[in-house]
């Protein structure tokens, strides 16, 4: 059990680091949230092809990892319980 412990501890503290690394490489967006209410949006060629792009290809890893963290935390939150 030890061992788990161990390896789903090194694990985490890599995915800390990557996930503050790729969130500090990404552009801030301009809109926000008042663009999400006004309902403004560009149906320009960048918008529709963005996940081709570098930004999202940053956005889809930041959500990979926040889901990866966010498991990572209950699941050592469990086994250290136990």
């Amino acid at each position: 059990m030890e061992i788990l412990k161990t390896i789903l501890m090194i694990i985490y503290v890599i995915v800390c680091f990557v996930l503050i690394i790729i969130a500090l490489m990404q552009n801030s967006e301009e809109g926000g949230a008042s663009s999400t209410i006004m309902g403004e949006t560009k149906n320009s060629f960048y918008e529709k092809n963005k996940g081709r792009t570098k930004e999202g290809k940053l956005k889809k890893w930041t959500i990979i990892l926040g889901i990866t963290f966010m498991i990572l935390t209950i699941v050592l939150g469990i086994i250290y319980m136990l």
